[in-house]
């Protein structure tokens, strides 16, 4: 059989219950004369794998559970080895509709007014003709937190900064592919940032998707920690490089990433990083 020049990565842990139902939407001629599949089986305990590949998907099963970053940059490699020419990547729950594929990989090949092409294409649940999505109130908090961090940094808005829905030219997942260049644990906000501020051209466009009442639980089960633990994580995490990078007070990084009362954010970062920002600026700060 030809290969495409698009490969669909889809990492899945324990995804028995969902993923039967992803694969018949990918078997859709529409779908399936466009993209390879390639399932990240993340050492499922359930059927996982054996689901996937009865619709004839390539399935890598790692040994251990490595977590859905990690899945992604092996997918990323992968791709780089069998010189595929995009990826898009979805996750196996069900979320993201199928229907976006082709509109990702048409976004993927289209010049803009300077002749570029995109080279990340996000897929967003938040821009004019995107679906409805409902999401809490603590939620959209922390998305407006993001959207602030990649608008400080970089003088982007993005619509949808924790969007798991992407398409990627292989100039990005080339770079991704490559040692320390991906965060493996929170692969979102963070690397709209980085890419942004590397010089590549990133773009949205509306998006299909589909909430549930388990998205919380799904979030748990994909991440391996609550939303709450994920947002501090992502914070700390941002002043980490602020303390590395700037001059900035501590008073103005607790700030800046979010936290309000900087006693609070001296706990938070203790608890996380073992050493008080102080400490840890004097350790790590760049000459």
């Amino acid at each position: 059989m030809r290969q495409k020049e698009v490969l669909l990565i889809i990492p899945a842990y324990n995804e028995e219950k969902n993923i039967e139902k992803v694969m018949k939407q990918l078997a859709q001629p529409e779908i399936a004369d466009i993209v390879d599949v390639l399932v990240m089986n993340d050492a499922s305990s359930d059927n996982t794998n054996w689901l996937a590949k009865e619709y004839g998907c390539a399935v890598v099963t790692h040994v251990f559970n490595l977590g859905y970053g990690s899945g992604l940059q092996l997918g990323y490699k992968y791709a780089i080895r069998r010189k595929y020419k995009y990826v898009i990547q979805m996750d196996a729950d069900g979320q993201h509709d199928v229907c976006n594929i082709p509109k990702i990989y048409e976004r993927l090949r289209q010049k803009d007014a300077d002749g570029r092409y995109p080279d990340i294409v996000l897929g967003s649940r938040f821009m004019e003709g995107s679906s409805d999505f409902p999401v809490s109130v603590t939620k959209k908090l922390a998305y407006a937190l993001f959207r602030q961090m990649i608008k400080m940094t970089t003088g982007r808005h993005i619509c949808d900064p924790t969007t798991g829905l992407q398409g990627l030219s292989r100039k990005a997942f080339l770079y991704y592919s490559k040692y320390k260049h991906f965060d493996d644990k929170y692969p979102d906000a963070n690397m709209i940032i980085q890419m942004l501020l590397l010089g590549f051209k990133v773009e949205e466009i509306p998006a299909v998707m589909h909430n549930s009442s388990y998205l919380g639980k799904i979030f748990r089960k994909k991440m391996g920690e609550n939303f709450n633990s994920y947002v501090d994580h992502v914070r700390i995490k941002h002043s980490m490089e602020l303390l590395c990078s700037s001059e900035l007070k501590v008073y103005a990084i607790a700030e800046k990433v979010g936290y309000r009362n900087v006693d609070y954010f001296h706990i938070k970062f203790k608890k996380y990083v073992g050493k008080s920002p102080a400490e840890y600026r004097k350790e790590h700060k760049t000459e």
